[in-house]
Order: structure tokens, then sequence, then C-alpha cells
């Protein structure tokens, strides 16, 4: 499980005694208690790998937007911390699907329902969601959805 080997990592970079290691990997576990407890009333809780999966391409997700405007802000310094806490992130994350697969499974999805409009395309990306939501960008994928349903 991803969350065990979360806790590991943290166990070993302590002993190793990389602070910055350290400092993201307890960001990443309190963005996962975060949303342990967000979902205690739920009745519905997604299986933990998926959860864990979800927080982390939220949290990868924010940094590169953060990247983005120290960069347009000229603190090149603020980049590239961020982007060292992306690193350590997407350690984590399985493999994503290329964009190749990711366009394979679109039109596999869109054969099936016979999706042939942009009008389609809620119904398009729950489905992808539902079968590929650990191994995709959503917001990519979206754009890839509609391309595809557009053409």
């Amino acid at each position: 499980m991803i969350r065990d080997d979360i806790k590991a990592a943290q166990v070993a970079a302590m002993k190793a005694g990389d602070k910055q290691r350290t400092a993201a990997i307890r960001l990443i576990q309190s963005a996962i208690k975060n949303r342990d407890i967000e979902l205690r009333t739920s009745d519905k809780a997604p299986d933990d790998d998926a959860l864990v999966t979800e927080v982390l391409q939220k949290m990868v997700k924010q940094r590169r937007e953060s990247i983005a405007l120290y960069e347009q802000g000229g603190r090149a310094e603020l980049a590239e911390a961020e982007q060292a806490e992306v690193a350590v992130i997407e350690d984590f994350l399985p493999q994503q699907m290329s964009e190749e697969e990711t366009k394979a499974a679109i039109d596999a999805i869109v054969a099936e329902t016979g999706a042939s409009s942009p009008k389609d395309m809620g119904r398009v990306m729950a489905i992808l969601k539902e079968r590929h939501a650990s191994a995709l960008d959503m917001s990519k994928a979206s754009s890839l959805v509609k391309a595809r349903l557009t053409a």
C-alpha cells in the first residue's frame, strides 16, 4: 500500500538526515490525514490507495500552479523548493499512463458508450475516472476527451 511506502520513506529520510525529504513526506502525511478526517462522516469512502493517489495528485497540481506563479513573479528559489516537493510526491504516485495509452482508453470508452459529441463528455469522463483515476492526470485527460469528441 502507498501509505506504508510513505511511512517507510519517512523513517528512511529521518535516519539519513534528509531534512527536505522528511519535511515533504510530513506534508504528504498531513494531507492524507486531513482527507481521512474529511471522509469520517462519509458513508462512501474510496479504496485506500485510490484515496492516497487522489491526495498526491492534488498536491502535485497545487505545487505546479505555485511553481508557475513563482516563476512569473521572479522567485526562482521558491519555485525550486516547490519543484523539490513535487519530486518527492511523485515518488509515491503510481506510474501514470502515457498519452497514447490515455487516448486508447478514451477511444475504448467512447466506442463502448457511443459518445459522439461534447455533450457526452461528462459520461465519458465519469467512466474514465472510475477506471483509471489513479493512473491519470484528469485535467490532461479532460482536454484529450474534449478533443476526441469535437473531432
